[in-house]
This record gives C-alpha cells, structure tokens and sequence, in this order.
C-alpha cells in the first residue's frame, strides 16, 4: 500500500498515515501491548518516516499509544475502568443533549436518523462491524451536535475514536447485542420525537451501561 503518491485524497500524508494507524487500532488489527514500529510503517505505506513520526505524536495524545524511549510505539491497552469512564462521559454529554432537544423542541437530525437505518439494513443483509461502529458513532454524534453547543461537542469529539475502540471491542466480544443496539437506538429516536425525555433518560442509561462480561474480561 502507497499512500505518498495517492492521487484520489487531499489530505496530508501525516493525516493518512495517523488514520491508517488508528483505524487498525480500533478494529483490533494491533493490539493493546504490541509494539509499532516506525520503520516497518514507513515501508509498509511507502512514506518517509517523519509523517510516521509524526502521527505517533497525535496518536500518543489521543492515548491510542505509548511512546517508550529508546523502544518505540506500544499500542495502549484497553482497561475496565477507562471502559467505564467512557461510558460514564458519554452518559452525562448525551443525556444533556437529548434533554435539550426534548425541551427545546430541537429538530431531530436527518443523520441521526439515516444512520439508524443504515445500521439496522446492514444487521439485516451485510454486517459489518467497522461499517457499524461507524454508524453508530454518527448516530449519537449528530444528536449532540443538534444542540449547537460547539464547545460541548468539542468535549464529545476528544473522546470519539477512544469510544469507537471501545465500542469495537465490546462489539467483538458481545456480538449478540447488536439487535439490542438497534432496537435501542430505535426507542431513543421514537423518545426524541415525543419529547419523552424520562423515556430517552431511561433507554440511554441502559443503552450505555457497561457489560460487566466485557469489563471483566480486561485488565483493570
């Protein structure tokens, strides 16, 4: 794979090669306490090793990796507890957006929607979980961003491809709860359009609650 002489993207080479990495931590391909190597990436991406060097950098910010001297780049471990924190978060961010949109009498965003729908026609014809978990993220996206709060969404997106590993892995360990995520998001949109806000309170609670099967199965 070259990416240097691509023709089809505008984005920087440093960009491409920070998404190539991350997406390959969220689907699980590098795995928590491998080491990456610099010169194995440039290589592999046919890429000078400073866009390389560059995107560990945003990497190690976003806690994806781990920088070691004089080792390299250690892809970082999932624990239990950031799993729940990350939950935690997004309970809080979440909830305050749907009660917004309830008492504001917010419009429901198309994406949101559309998303949904996507998720629920790929569950039923084509699964597949990176094409999920990335649905999945706009979904609950696009309802924090209906509240127009820049600020607040910028505090939602910090967290956003941290969730998305999450997400993956919780997927990937518990793929039967698939339907399950569906059919919330499914009482979540119906909740949003009745301007139920005790109904969406309650099915996002449950929605992102942590699964002790999942938590129990990381390192703590």
């Amino acid at each position: 794979m070259n990416i240097s002489t691509s023709k089809s993207t505008k984005r920087p080479v440093k960009q491409q090669v920070y998404s190539f990495i991350r997406d390959k931590i969220i689907i699980g391909d590098m795995e928590g306490g491998e080491f990456i190597e610099e010169e194995a990436v440039s290589a592999m991406l046919g890429v000078s090793r400073t866009p390389v060097r560059e995107a560990f950098l945003k990497l190690e910010a976003e806690r994806f990796i781990d920088l070691i001297p004089r080792k390299g780049a250690r892809v970082r471990q999932i624990t239990g507890q950031e799993v729940a924190n990350i939950y935690e978060t997004r309970r809080l961010i979440e909830t305050y957006a749907a009660r917004k949109i309830c008492e504001e009498s917010i419009e429901i965003p198309d994406d949101m929607i559309e998303s949904h729908e996507r998720m629920s026609s790929l569950y039923s014809h084509d699964f597949d979980i990176y094409k999920h978990i990335i649905n999945d993220d706009r979904f609950h996206l696009s309802m924090v961003e209906a509240i127009d709060n820049p600020v607040l969404v910028d505090i939602y997106k910090s967290i956003q491809d941290r969730k998305m590993r999450v997400a993956f892995t919780a997927v990937s360990l518990k793929p039967e709860r698939i339907g399950i995520i569906i059919s919330q998001h499914q009482n979540i949109v119906d909740a949003l359009f009745q301007r139920d806000m005790a109904a969406v309170e309650s099915v996002l609670t449950e929605h992102l609650r942590p699964i002790d099967e999942v938590i129990n199965s990381l390192p703590q």
